[in-house]
């Protein structure tokens, strides 16, 4: 009797003791666990909702931004971008995508600049900008200054104060968007950088960016600065050099892309995969979606140079260019290889190759994926891609015999923004997943669709 109650007493110490530990143990690992639960929240901020990490694994939550915490995301295979957990996953990929949004409006406003003719209004450019004319003798002012430009005496003489002020607060309004873009990045950027929610890969790849962005300003003074120069001859009607309009587009296109795909890589670690079958799929749409990507990529720099060649107001006509398929005086400048720059017929006309090709090619791209066994959101983002440049493709030749309108010049601008855009999404879904994530995945998905 005395024995039995001896053990009982023990049992019942001996159990408080193991209760408590694992009490404790529970509360370390909700701090430092990467638990089910968990991982449901990080796959929920997915940009499609799908399992972005694999089961169990684990993301150590630093304060600072160190090689131990790239080292502790990239043991399974997975490099995360973001740590501290998914809600510093959920701020940063907000922030980005937002970003990436400001830089595309920008790409639109530059647009609705250009075809009313504005860029040209501002003749002079300060880094940190200035207040608009705030007095009637202040305005007359810049006007005085803009008189003395080749555009005003060629083009717009006669202009009056009040003309005058629209094209120039378009010009203003496009300037300081950009600078608010700045500041709109490096506010949040700074913060998380305190709050070490960013990795160095990630911190050194934002960085370049926002370098890239501030050169935006002076690549964009650069090109404005040779539409202020006398042209060549008095029969040229002034306007801003081709390629430097091309760098300016281009730039601001890699600034995008490059936002917009980290911002990506950010809520999205891992593409969608459910099945093995489904990942050998998707490898092999990626090998035909790179060339596809890189047409779409050379077809919108060849859209800059139909704009510096304000080409788009030559042979209205479609498919025809006047009377003819292909114009007799595509050659005429030396060397040849100026044509494909400086000449409007040939850079009309290789607008008009390439314009189709990307079509032809996306429309093959989609064709290809009635063999291939994929996830059914890439086949359907795929779909949307072949809309997208049919639509395109529709307000290119829209804008053409319409002898290019603002709406629909700023329109078609916009189309190829968001065919890139759609370009680069499915470029990123379709990548390889992390072996940690492979080595979870069947042969064949045992979902039914």
């Amino acid at each position: 009797m005395f024995q039995s109650r001896v053990v009982g007493s023990i049992l019942k110490r001996n159990k408080a003791i193991i209760n408590s530990l694992t009490s404790n143990l529970k509360g370390t690992c909700s701090s430092r666990c990467f638990t089910p639960s968990s991982a449901n929240a990080v796959a929920r901020t997915s940009f499609y909702g799908f399992r972005s990490l694999p089961k169990g694994h684990h993301v150590p939550s630093f304060r600072n931004m160190s090689t131990v915490a790239s080292v502790g995301t990239e043991k399974q295979g997975l490099k995360m971008l973001v740590t501290a957990g998914p809600r510093a996953q959920k701020m940063v990929g907000i922030w980005l995508f937002g970003s990436a949004a400001w830089v595309f409006s920008m790409v639109v406003l530059g647009g609705v600049t250009r075809l009313t003719r504005s860029g040209l209004s501002m003749t002079d450019w300060k880094f940190a900008g200035n207040l608009p004319p705030l007095s009637d003798e202040e305005w007359q002012q810049e006007f005085e200054k803009y008189k003395q430009s080749p555009e005003y005496k060629r083009v717009n003489k006669g202009m009056s104060i009040e003309e005058f002020k629209f094209i120039y607060w378009m010009e203003y309004a496009h300037r300081m968007w950009g600078r608010a873009l700045g500041v709109m990045f490096a506010l949040p950027f700074s913060y998380f950088l305190r709050k070490g929610y960013i990795t160095m890969r990630l911190g050194l790849r934002l960085s370049a960016l926002f370098a890239l962005g501030a050169g935006q300003g002076l690549i964009g003074w650069w090109m404005v600065k040779s539409g202020l120069e006398e042209p060549a001859s008095e029969y040229v009607e002034p306007r801003v050099s081709p390629y430097r309009l091309a760098a300016h587009l281009t730039s601001a296109f890699v600034i995008y892309s490059g936002l917009f795909w980290t911002a990506l890589s950010v809520v999205m670690p891992e593409p969608p995969a459910e099945s093995l079958a489904w990942v050998q799929g998707a490898a092999k749409l990626k090998r035909l979606a790179i060339p596809v990507s890189l047409i779409v990529g050379i077809t919108a720099v060849s859209g800059a140079f139909v704009a510096g060649n304000d080409a788009g107001r030559a042979y209205n006509t479609f498919p025809k260019m006047g009377d003819v398929w292909v114009p007799g005086n595509i050659f005429e400048l030396k060397p040849t290889i100026r044509n494909f720059f400086e000449n409007t017929s040939m850079v009309q006309l290789d607008h008009r190759i390439l314009a189709t090709t990307t079509l032809i090619s996306i429309f093959g791209l989609w064709w290809s994926t009635k063999k291939l066994d994929i996830h059914p959101a890439i086949r359907t983002l795929v779909g949307a891609t072949f809309g997208m440049a049919a639509l395109q493709v529709t307000l290119g030749v829209s804008t053409l015999l319409s002898y290019v309108p603002v709406s629909l010049g700023t329109a078609h601008q916009a189309g190829a923004l968001t065919l890139l855009t759609l370009m680069l999404l499915l470029n990123h879904t379709v990548r390889r997943p992390s072996m940690s994530l492979l080595k979870t995945l069947p042969e064949v998905t045992k979902t039914a669709w």
